[in-house]
Parts: structure tokens; C-alpha cells; sequence
């Protein structure tokens, strides 16, 4: 199975299993996994709340490291947000 079949919905959605990888790269203190797992969730129609919840249970499980982590996140978060809210501005 190609790594973008694995990503497809399936019993359990798409953006479900970018939640659950950018869950992983939280705790495995990753930054480019942050980043590439939070556009992919940004593109799938995550929603800031999502990322919200999800960043307490990480935060809850792996602690101070996991804190730092999860305001990074919320940057990139933040700033992969406006790119696509600039974007659709400039296109419409």
C-alpha cells in the first residue's frame, strides 16, 4: 500500500489519521513532522479547535516537552492558516 493510499479515508478518515501523525510528531518533538502534518490537516478542513483538543492530550501525556511542541504547532498553525486565507483572497 503507497504511502497516500495509506492517508486515504478508509475506517478511519483522512484528517482523523493526520490528527493521529501529528499527534506522534508532538511527541516525538519532530518540527518538520509539525509542519507538514499541520498543512495536511489544514488542507483536509481540520479546524483550529481540532488541533486545539488535540494539543491538551498531548500536552497531557508528554508534559513541559510536549507544551513547547504544541505552541509550535499553533504558529504554524496560525501562519498555514492566513497563507491560504491570502491565497484565496488573491484567486477570487
Amino acid at each position: 500500500m503507497t504511502p497516500r493510499a495509506r492517508r486515504a479515508d478508509g475506517a478511519i478518515s483522512a484528517k482523523h489519521k493526520e490528527l493521529i501523525a501529528l499527534a506522534i510528531g508532538i511527541m516525538q518533538r519532530c518540527s518538520a513532522c509539525i509542519g507538514y502534518h499541520v498543512r495536511a490537516l489544514i488542507k483536509l478542513g481540520g479546524t483550529r479547535r481540532e488541533l486545539e483538543e488535540l494539543l491538551t492530550i498531548c500536552t497531557e501525556m508528554g508534559a513541559g516537552p510536549a507544551l513547547m511542541c504544541a505552541a509550535e504547532a499553533l504558529k504554524c498553525w496560525d501562519a498555514m492558516s492566513a497563507e491560504q486565507v491570502c491565497a484565496s483572497i488573491v484567486t477570487a
